[in-house]
């Protein structure tokens, strides 16, 4: 007799939308705002909760624009009294920071990320924005997010990497109505 292999399989629950998610984010971004006072540039709410009318993880994503952009320490000692815990991504110029109940339940993911000029044209907010202003297009990610969570997916980047292609097209809509040129969502290299 052979040896079978399972795989674990996850299986992506997505809420309806709900109002309050934006509560949610008002709500910690003045948390936010005290605990890190002069450093805080920008705070928004990116990801599908920032949506009104997108099904999503009800996990409320939030950019956090600082500067000066201090060493991951920094960030560490002042995050995890909230119960944030550091998450690696490998990406560099950003720390991810993601906060559970104490029953275990994720409900945030904090990205800091170093302040520019160009902080406002980053593709997250780009995609945000214009999905806020193209209801048939959300409409057209909520059937691709319910087709996705219909089928058993390994792991969320299995998820997220195939929501890259509609996600590319928005994202390049975006960019082009800012006279941006384009860039690839997944590796953030722009193409020529």
């Amino acid at each position: 007799m052979g040896i079978i292999t399972l795989l674990k399989q996850m299986i992506i629950h997505l809420s309806p939308y709900s109002e309050a998610w934006p509560i949610r984010f008002e709500t910690m971004k003045q948390t936010l705002m005290r605990l890190f006072k002069g450093d805080t540039q920008a705070i928004e709410h990116v990801g599908s909760t920032a949506v009104r009318g997108l099904m999503a993880k009800p996990v409320i994503d939030i950019f956090l624009g600082v500067s000066p952009f201090h060493s991951f320490p920094y960030y560490e000692e002042k995050l995890q009294p909230m119960g944030f815990k550091y998450v690696h991504t490998g990406m560099s110029e950003r720390y991810l920071f993601s906060k559970y109940t104490s029953e275990g339940v994720w409900t945030h993911n904090l990205h800091v990320l170093p302040w520019n000029e160009h902080f406002m044209l980053r593709n997250e907010i780009l995609f945000r924005d214009y999905l806020r202003k193209a209801p048939d297009l959300v409409v057209e990610y909520n059937n691709l997010k319910k087709n996705l969570a219909s089928i058993p997916l390994a792991t969320l980047e299995d998820y997220t990497r195939a929501k890259t292609g509609f996600i590319q097209q928005v994202v390049d809509r975006a960019r082009l109505e800012q006279g941006l040129p384009r860039q690839n969502v997944w590796t953030m290299e722009i193409e020529e």
